[in-house]
């Protein structure tokens, strides 16, 4: 595993020395005997490798490039436009095909940020709603793991593929606060997951044959998940907000604040499912050390929905606006780093996120700004109102138990862990981090590795 961090992390620097910045125009205050350059401007080409690894989706092997135009350089570290072209393909069965632009300068006064994602997923978790009133069976996934007992292994898994287009539009009101407004175009494919395709190579569990049902089924069958959101649909809409803005720089701001307010609208007439639903999010960056060396960074983020009616395929996500990338699934990276990818699932949710980032060493090289930087951070995430699972508490065909019969509310599911970044050019950031859930050092709890054992990510930028 260190290996193949090492590899593409050196594959990365050589691909961006040799692509960086051919269009550039040349520093006219760097000295003849040796050129200094730290003002970025013209094209800049971040091709690499997409060479990574996620717990919850398992490696990624593809290609991204990544095009900055920093114009004549007076916004830097701040970009005119940022392209973003990636495939990835991810061992445990996902697919990633995504193309997003970031344009300041297009249209005068607005940013205008557009994107098109397609996420091929055939064993996409599913361990229920609510978080810890659903019960999670880690012993029988250890088992599979360690070739005891494959036929279980799927049982937390459902098909999803995601078709989105969004095109999103921010402008001035007064200096740092702005507004925004968008329309997103969604169509999801639900099913239950091929275990045939899961299992292939693999022997048929004495105890759990090749037609066992999934928790995926076991909802759809009992009603908790309705006929009309089993399968999918479109899922679109139009999103409108309001923004605060006082970051120093966007990428890696070590001050600031940065909040917003969203409204996402999904009425009948786009969605197969009308819903509205609002999201909070507050982030605040705090200079401790000046100079990007120390700075304490933390999020909160309040995730509600007007009413009960809302497929359940719209609510495990951060909802974004502009050129940050939409999170999908309550823990993982940029949600819960260390808790497994959609534990925590209801009609409102809160979460945090708090670090500490230490830019431990900065120098130039290959005609790149660079620098090393650590953190330390603890995320945790809360179901506040749930969906109605009441049906379930009367299965009695499950092959384990799928509630926690004990538990009437969630309570926080709690990550801490820290992680190593490269950054170039304070926009071309490489993320290698490592998070732990609390639960899992609590043996005498019954909530003992209910969000898992951990996880490692590598993957690029910061959680926010």
């Amino acid at each position: 595993m260190k290996k193949i961090i090492l590899l593409a992390t050196a594959f990365m620097l050589v691909c961006s020395s040799a692509f960086a910045n051919p269009l550039a125009k040349k520093d006219t205050t760097a000295t003849k005997k040796k050129e200094k350059s730290t003002v970025k401007t013209g094209l800049n080409f971040g091709p690499l490798p997409a060479l990574g690894f996620d717990g919850d989706k398992g490696f990624q092997y593809g290609a991204i490039l990544q095009i900055f135009d920093y114009g004549d350089g007076s916004s830097y570290p701040n970009y005119n436009s940022k392209s973003h072209i990636e495939y990835s393909r991810f061992t445990k069965g996902s697919q990633l095909i995504q193309l997003r632009h970031d344009n300041r300068t297009l249209i005068p006064g607005v940013r205008w940020s557009t994107a098109v994602r397609i996420n091929l997923d055939k064993a996409f978790d599913f361990f229920g709603f609510n978080g810890y009133q659903s019960y999670y069976d880690y012993q029988r996934i250890a088992d599979g793991k360690a070739k005891i007992d494959y036929g279980f292994s799927p049982f937390y898994k459902m098909s999803c593929n995601e078709y989105k287009l969004t095109s999103d539009f921010t402008g001035s009101i007064l200096p740092n606060f702005y507004w925004e407004a968008g329309i997103f175009v969604k169509y999801m494919q639900i099913a239950s997951v091929d275990i045939d395709n899961i299992n292939k190579g693999k022997k048929e569990g004495d105890l759990y044959p090749k037609d066992q049902t999934t928790l995926f089924d076991i909802y759809k069958k009992t009603g908790v998940i309705s006929a009309e959101e089993a399968n999918g649909g479109f899922a679109s809409g139009f999103r409108f907000g309001l923004c605060y803005d006082s970051r120093d720089k966007e990428s890696a701001p070590s001050r600031g604040i940065w909040a917003e307010a969203h409204v996402t609208l999904a009425p009948s007439f786009i969605s197969k499912i009308q819903y509205y639903r609002y999201s909070l999010t507050f982030r605040h960056y705090v200079r401790i050390i000046p100079d990007d060396v120390l700075t304490f960074a933390y999020r909160l983020n309040y995730e509600g929905n007007f009413g009960n009616n809302a497929p359940f395929y719209a609510l495990p996500y951060l909802t974004t606006m502009g050129e940050s990338v939409e999170r999908d699934g309550m823990g993982g990276y940029g949600t819960v780093r260390g808790v497994m990818r959609n534990r925590d699932y209801g009609l409102d949710m809160g979460s945090y996120i708090a670090e500490f980032r230490w830019r431990f060493v900065k120098f130039m090289g290959l005609k790149q700004n660079m620098a090393f930087a650590l953190n330390i951070f603890s995320d945790g995430s809360i179901v506040t109102r749930g969906r109605d699972i009441t049906p379930l508490y009367s299965v009695t065909d499950s092959p384990v138990p799928i509630v926690n019969k004990e538990r009437k509310t969630d309570s926080f599911h709690i990550t801490f862990g820290a992680g190593l970044r490269f950054i170039m050019n304070e926009n071309f950031i490489i993320a290698v981090e490592y998070g732990l859930p609390v639960s899992m050092f609590t043996k005498r709890s019954p909530l003992y590795k209910q969000d898992g054992t951990g996880a490692l990510y590598v993957n690029v930028g910061y959680a926010f």
